[in-house]
Formats: C-alpha cells, structure tokens, sequence
C-alpha cells in the first residue's frame, strides 16, 4: 500500500496551483492527464482571503486527546508533558482533561524536591482527583512524611491501594508496621502482613522479601521458616529477572563470584525476635552481583526533600540508611537499628536487606558506642528502641 509522506501535506502558508499537460499515446490514441503542482508562497493577505488558517485547529479534539493521553502515559520525565501543555491554551486545556491525566505514567510525576511549588501540587491533586494511582501514592507520600499531613496522605495511598497498586499496599504495611504518624501502641502487625500479603501477591519485590522475614521470624504472624525461605528465594529472582528485562547491557555489571556462604555461621539476634535457623541469602551473597534497582520517583522526592533541610536531625529523628528508600521516623526511636553496629537505621527489613548487600556488609562492625558508660558491659536500650537482627 503506497503511503503519503509528510511532504505531501500543505503547509498554511503555502498555495497549491495546479497545472495540467496532455499527453497523447500513439499506440492506441488515448489521452492521459498528468497533473503537475507548483508550490507558491502566499502573503498573510492572500492566506486571509484564500481561508487559510491554523491547520492544528481543524484537528478534532478527541484525536489531540487520544495523542496527549500517549504521551502522558510513555512520557521519561515531567518536562515531556509540561511543555506541551504549556504552548497554547487549546493544548493546555485539552491536556488537562481526565482522561489524559489519568493515563499520565510514573515518571511524569517525578519531580525534583527542589522544583515543588503550589501549582506543582494542584497538578498533581488533579491526577489524584481522576484516579491516577501514581498520583494518588506520590502525593500520599508527599502529604505523610514531607508535609506532614498524615491523614490525607494515608488516605491517598490506600485510595491507589484500594486499585491494587503495589507500592502503596507495601507503604501502607510499612506505616502499620512502625505505627508511623502515631505512638509506639499504633502498631498493627497483623494489618501490616496482610497488607505484605497483597502487595507480595502482585509482585512487588520488596513486600515479598519483608513478607519472607516476617514468616521467618514469626513477626505477626505464625512462625513458619520454609514458607519464609520460599518467599525470599522468590524476591531474589524476581529481582535478577527485573534487571535482566530491563534492556540493560549486562555484560558490564553483571558477574559471578563465587565466595563462602556467610550465613553459615550465626548471626546476632534481637532477644525481643527469636530466630530458629539461617536466613535465605540475597543473590549477591552466592556471588551474583546485581545492581540496586531504580528507586520510586517518590522515594527520590524524599530522599532529596530532606537532604536539602539538612536531613531531620536537629528534631532527633532519623531517616532509613537505605539509600533507595528516603523515609524518615515520625517520632523518636520509630525504626531498628542493626544489633552489631548499631550505626544505621531501617523502616523495615527489606531495607536493611537491600542497604545489607549494597553497602553495609562491608561496613557493619561492632563499635565502642554500644559499650555503657562505665565500660562494664552492653549498655541496654530503651523500651522504644528496637534492634534488627542483620541477615
């Protein structure tokens, strides 16, 4: 099928003459009628008088719609899809349609903690408003940890949970975990798992390896060591398999060391969480070195939003040592530290897996810290502080 390319479409200011010739065949007598065009270039005069215009203005609006809604849902950055609604009023007002907004994909909510600003967060209660899932938890994060507006921001997050998007069914089970925005007494770890649960069942690596250690651990839920081992094998290969899709040349990141096990020997271990047996090791522990997955654009936000307030330290907070995760305490002793160093911090043990296999393990070492005052002994915690056993 013979195509028409873009050439072939007049521009506004341009007119079309057409001439035509004849030509006579000798073999049979017939005539045939060769169109030939000239292109001329017309005057604003002549444009007016000939009826010219905007061609963009003849175009329906349900096909700019339908072309706006691909470019928000494949958009790599904000900038794609601002820009274009930002040259003219028709584009600005056609893509702030529903239906566009709704389609409008992760990344095009990935701003930068230092470009938020009001009409930032009216665009983005729009998405929410429509039902975009991505806004819904972006915001929400936003809202309950840098704004601190807890309950609009958990009712955000469980309005995307309530549609079966993962990471707000994990974010949900983190705060219930940690009985985050309230005291020590609002933790639901049985609300926390089964939040794990559903967000595991769709998928979502890390709630299938917080899953895996609550099982393991018997954290709020029965103790069962095999269920727990199986769950972890399954977020470790989940995770080789995301990064193996993820178009990436792997020959230069990806290679096989092989090393003794670590988690042969014992580890310590919390006397609040009693464990029976070894743990099931993250790839890199058989010598598969993966690299660290992309972080959440809210996450980033995070991460960014309180490293450019100098973090939170001047409040006696702290933030989860997990580079990748940007979640900050709500109250004083809210996250466990590692019970060797006591150095770093974690919202929950996917966190301090991933920070484990990423840096920690070559940095965790016993400090002097932990010693008490009079250089007896271990010095004890208080009854808010929780120590993570390191896995």
């Amino acid at each position: 099928m013979r195509t028409r390319r873009g050439l072939c479409y007049p521009r506004v200011d341009v007119c079309i003459e057409k001439t035509t010739t004849v030509k006579r065949r000798d073999f049979n007598g017939e005539q045939d009628m060769n169109c030939r065009f000239k292109r001329r270039r017309l005057s604003p005069e002549m444009t007016r008088d000939c009826g010219g215009g905007d061609l963009f203005d003849s175009l329906p609006d349900d096909i700019v719609i339908c072309i706006l809604c691909k470019l928000s849902s494949s958009a790599a950055c904000p900038s794609d899809f601002i820009n274009v609604m930002i040259t003219c009023k028709r584009l600005k007002g056609l893509a702030l349609n529903s239906l566009v907004l709704s389609k409008a994909c992760q990344k095009t909510f990935a701003i930068k903690a230092k470009n938020w600003s009001e009409s930032a967060h009216r665009f983005f209660k729009l998405c929410a408003d429509t039902g975009n899932v991505e806004a819904c938890y972006t915001l929400g994060m936003i809202r309950f940890y840098c704004l601190q507006n807890r309950g609009s921001g958990a009712s955000l997050m469980a309005k995307a949970a309530i549609s079966s998007h993962a990471p707000s069914l994990y974010s949900l089970a983190v705060i219930q975990f940690n009985g985050s925005g309230g005291s020590k007494n609002d933790k639901d770890l049985r609300a926390g798992v089964a939040l794990c649960a559903r967000a595991a069942f769709l998928g979502h690596i890390d709630a299938l390896r917080e899953l895996g250690h609550c099982l393991q651990d018997g954290y709020g839920v029965r103790q069962n060591i095999a269920e727990g081992r199986r769950f972890l094998v399954q977020a470790n290969a989940r995770e080789l398999a995301a990064v193996l899709s993820s178009g990436i040349h792997t020959r230069s990141w990806l290679t096989w060391t092989p090393h003794t096990h670590p988690h042969l020997q014992p580890h310590p271990i919390s006397s609040s969480r009693h464990v029976t047996g070894v743990g099931c090791p993250l790839l890199s522990d058989f010598g598969c070195n993966v690299p660290a997955p992309e972080a959440h654009p809210a996450s980033r936000f995070l991460a960014e939003w309180f490293a450019g307030q100098g973090g939170i330290s001047g409040q006696g907070l702290r933030l989860c040592s997990h580079v990748g995760c940007g979640r900050p305490e709500t109250r004083k002793h809210e996250f466990r530290r590692c019970s060797v160093c006591g150095a770093v911090n974690y919202c929950s043990r996917a966190c301090q897996a991933l920070d484990w296999k990423l840096r920690h393990k070559a940095e965790c070492a016993p400090v002097e810290r932990w010693l008490d005052e009079d250089g007896d002994g271990v010095g004890e915690f208080d009854g808010n502080d929780d120590v993570m056993a390191v896995s």
